[in-house]
Order: C-alpha cells, then sequence, then structure tokens
C-alpha cells in the first residue's frame, strides 16, 4: 500500500508540473533595438545663412574601422534650429529610424549634452502625445567663442516623469541607450 500511495503521489506531481508548465507557446513579441550607423544633426541659423551640419558615421560598428565624423563650427551669439536624424545606412536605400523616433515618439527622447565650456543650449522644439519632449528638433543658442562638446544621445524608454528629465537632463532619464554620440563643438 506504501508503494501504491508513493506511485500515486510521484504521478499526480508530474501531472501537476505538466499542467503548470504548460503555457501559451507563442512568443512574446520583441521591439528590436534597430541598428544605428549614422547620426546628423544640422544647425540652421535662425536669420537664413548657410546650414552647419555635424555627421557621425560608423558603417562596421564598434571595433572596426574608426567612424567617420564631422565636427560643428558656429557662430558666436547666434541662434540655430536643430533637427536630428538616424540612420541604418548599411541597407539600400538608408533606413530613416528618425521615423521610428517619431512614430514611437512616447518611447524615446533625444538628450543633449553640453560640456562646461561650451557656451551653447539647446530647447526641445516637440513634444510627444503627452506634451512631454522628443528632441528631433529644437533650437540652439551659443554665447561667446568657446570649444567643447556636445553629447547627441537617443534613448529608448526614459522616464520622462523623472525630476529634470523633461528640461533634457538625462542624469535621471534611465530606459536604454540606442546611440550616444559626442561631437567637439567650437563656436567662434
Amino acid at each position: 500500500m506504501k508503494k501504491l500511495n508513493q506511485l500515486l503521489f510521484a504521478f499526480t506531481l508530474v501531472g501537476l508540473f505538466t499542467v503548470v508548465s504548460c503555457d501559451n507557446d507563442d512568443p512574446e513579441p520583441v521591439n528590436e533595438e534597430e541598428l544605428i550607423t549614422t547620426v546628423e544633426v544640422t544647425f540652421t541659423p535662425t536669420d537664413g545663412g548657410n546650414s552647419v551640419v555635424a555627421t557621425f558615421r560608423d558603417l562596421d560598428g564598434a571595433g572596426g574601422t574608426d567612424p567617420e565624423r564631422t565636427n560643428p563650427t558656429l557662430a558666436a551669439n547666434a541662434s540655430y534650429n536643430v533637427a536630428v536624424r538616424f540612420l541604418n545606412e548599411t541597407e539600400s536605400p538608408a533606413e530613416n529610424i528618425t521615423e521610428e523616433v517619431e512614430e514611437e515618439d512616447d518611447e524615446h527622447q533625444v538628450f543633449y549634452v553640453v560640456n562646461a565650456g561650451l557656451n551653447l543650449t539647446y530647447t526641445y522644439g516637440d513634444q510627444d502625445g503627452n506634451g512631454n519632449p522628443i528632441g528631433v528638433i529644437g533650437t540652439v543658442e551659443t554665447g561667446s567663442a568657446s570649444t567643447g562638446n556636445l553629447s547627441v544621445v537617443l534613448v529608448h524608454e526614459p522616464n520622462k516623469s523623472a525630476s529634470g528629465v523633461s528640461d533634457g537632463d538625462i542624469t535621471n532619464a534611465g530606459g536604454e541607450e540606442d546611440v550616444r554620440v559626442t561631437f567637439m563643438v567650437t563656436v567662434q
């Protein structure tokens, strides 16, 4: 009788395990991270004149050939309209990742991190459906002559309600960085 009880107990456990472990085999949809090979930031003077384009291009990814970078030179005490584009140039024609950023605007934010010494301020010019900034377009105001780093950072699923994030402070944003590119900016 003892062996029969042990056998019944074993079958019950196996049956229970089978029922519990059987769940839907359909995989969860994954929002795959896009490959971003190129970042272009276009500065267009608000009073007219020629645009300045800062470009970062790394077609073979980290560890291969050094990326190509064009650093911008901006006029002192000037205003610029700014637009950023994110591209995957390993495809032909190049895939414009910026379109996805705009479609999923509540899940993305572009941060413009200005290092000390660079007399430049960025102001957001676009918002998602909740009134939070996106950063695909905006304005830049330059001050007196200076040189320094400007990092352009695309963050996926930032906490847009965290302290300072809506003002462009990346410190509390969280989320995942899709791309971070740093330009050496000269204001003269």
